[in-house]
């Protein structure tokens, strides 16, 4: 499952302009925070039926969820409101397990990586993908990236600490199957359509 070329990611949209900016710039993916008030990126299951109206086919939409309630994320899910849904809190196994009976689409499971032993523990999730990122995600930080010296070969999503500068030798050095940006593409909280575009080109102008 080697990815031809490395994905990208932009997260965290939360209005409509965010939604055309991403429109213009066709990252292979795009993230909604569902019902996580805690976060300032937060969408409620109205605002991102709305949004979702307005958004190209072209990207695949993914709704990032913290320890939610099962049936919401499987009702988004089946209903092709979302495509995949990317867990953040402290779903376990069981709880991975429970949510496949419910739904057949993608499931990716976010770690925070501090040091090797949670590299193992990512790397023996059954989830579809799993997203290695630095504390809680959208804080922009990233953790030491020479761990993925380690890392055994599954595909895998890299997130904190990227930019438009830093993606080109990111991938490179480590060939993730996609990469994900949130904060790095916001000036003073909110989407920028300059830097979402910066960082989706360099993506799109690495070749392996």
């Amino acid at each position: 499952m080697k990815a031809e070329r490395t994905r990208i990611k932009i997260c965290g949209l939360s209005r409509t302009e965010d939604i055309s900016y991403v429109n213009e710039a066709q990252p292979d993916f795009c993230g909604f925070v569902i019902e996580v008030p805690a976060s300032r990126r937060n969408v409620t299951v109205t605002q991102l039926a709305r949004l979702r109206q307005r958004l190209s086919e072209q990207i695949c939409p993914v709704g990032v969820f913290v320890n939610a309630e099962l049936k919401l994320i499987a009702k988004l899910l089946n209903d092709g409101v979302i495509d995949a849904a990317q867990l953040h809190g402290n779903e376990d196994e069981a709880y991975i397990a429970r949510l496949r009976e419910m739904t057949d689409k993608p499931l990716v499971k976010a770690f925070s990586i501090q040091n090797l032993s949670d590299l193992e523990e990512a790397e023996k999730s059954s989830a579809d993908l799993v997203l290695l990122d630095h504390g809680k995600g959208g804080t922009g930080a990233s953790f030491d990236w020479e761990l993925l010296r380690h890392w055994k070969g599954r595909p895998y999503i890299l997130a904190g600490g990227l930019d438009a500068g830093n993606i080109p030798e990111a991938v490179r050095k480590y060939h993730p199957y996609a990469v994900d940006l949130s904060s790095s593409v916001e000036t003073e909280g909110r989407k920028d359509r300059q830097k979402i575009l910066a960082a989706v080109a360099a993506v799109r102008s690495i070749t392996l």
